[in-house]
């Protein structure tokens, strides 16, 4: 690796959102806010799901894994950045800044598996709804469900181990609200296409298949559904997987416009924003899309309020 005659970083900055330096008491408070409607939210949907031995079912159980993710990915993010708005503490170790590169990488590629899980799980019950419960058993969904995280958090590895071999010399400032994989590769003054080369890897093996995955079942299931006579059948059919087709929508949506727009059109500015809306409005969305969309969370959620 070749490397630039300049003074090696030992720690980095996080700059946070210096666009609005009269707003940081009211930012820290937003976010505090949504942090807090985050927890809230997703630890509702486990906890309902927990008590009422009726939501106990591979569908919920996906959903508890997708709550408890929204949970961790946004306390990966959202405290530091609260950190950064109270107190200014944008200093980072380097390690510290690649343990958290690394928890970013590894909660969205499960996030990655696990919505292609759930949308397996949705192709099974509405395509093949007789032998969904042999299929889709127990046991099954504990197996996607492990399989998801234990492979989501495999990938990031080699990114990480890459990245701390490089030496950082052009500057020590991220223009980020944590430290983004993108941000760093652009601040190594060590060669990179590694890093770039494996990117486009993880695109072609992890979210490609899971992409095109998620497209084939939604192909079914929406042929399956149009095949239904009554229309009360379609509506009650297209219900069970409506909240994951959109919270999918959701997910896909804000990555390809964090990742798929020309490099001409890039900037670090919108990278931050867009990575918001990943990181920060998916996580609120999901506990509203499908407690409001689904009748048994809400009969739960009414259940358990009548009893206290």
């Amino acid at each position: 690796m070749e490397e630039e005659n300049t003074t090696t970083v030992t720690e980095f900055i996080i700059l946070g959102f210096p666009e609005f330096p009269k707003l940081q008491i009211p930012l820290f408070l937003l976010f505090l806010l949504i942090y807090l409607i985050v927890l809230m939210g997703n630890l509702t949907i486990i906890t309902v799901t927990c008590l009422d031995p009726r939501l106990h079912t591979p569908m919920y159980f996906f959903l508890c894994n997708l709550s408890f993710l929204d949970i961790s990915s946004t306390s990966v993010t959202v405290p530091k950045l609260l950190d950064i708005f109270l107190r200014k503490g944008q200093r980072i170790s380097i390690k510290g800044c690649l343990v958290q590169m690394y928890f970013f990488l590894a909660l969205a590629t499960v996030e990655c598996f696990l919505l292609t899980a759930m949308a397996y799980d949705r192709y099974v019950a509405i395509c093949h709804p007789l032998h969904y419960a042999v299929i889709i058993n127990e046991r099954v969904s504990e197996l996607m469900a492990t399989g998801s995280w234990t492979f989501g958090f495999l990938v990031p590895v080699i990114y990480t181990v890459l990245m701390s071999h490089f030496s950082y010399c052009r500057s020590n400032e991220i223009n980020h609200y944590f430290c983004d994989l993108s941000a760093l590769v652009k601040l190594s003054c060590s060669r990179t296409y590694t890093v770039e080369g494996m990117s486009y890897v993880a695109g072609v093996f992890v979210a490609f298949p899971c992409f095109m995955t998620m497209l084939i079942s939604y192909v079914y299931i929406i042929s399956a559904i149009l095949k239904i006579r009554s229309s009360e059948g379609r509506r009650k059919a297209f219900s069970t997987c409506s909240s994951h087709l959109t919270v999918v929508i959701l997910y896909y949506g804000t990555l390809l416009c964090l990742y798929m727009r020309p490099k001409s059109m890039q900037s670090m500015d919108q990278n931050k924003h867009f990575a918001l809306l990943y990181n920060v409005l998916i996580p609120i969305l999901n506990p509203v899309i499908y407690s409001l969309k689904n009748r048994e969370v809400k009969a739960a959620l009414r259940k358990i309020f009548i009893r206290k």
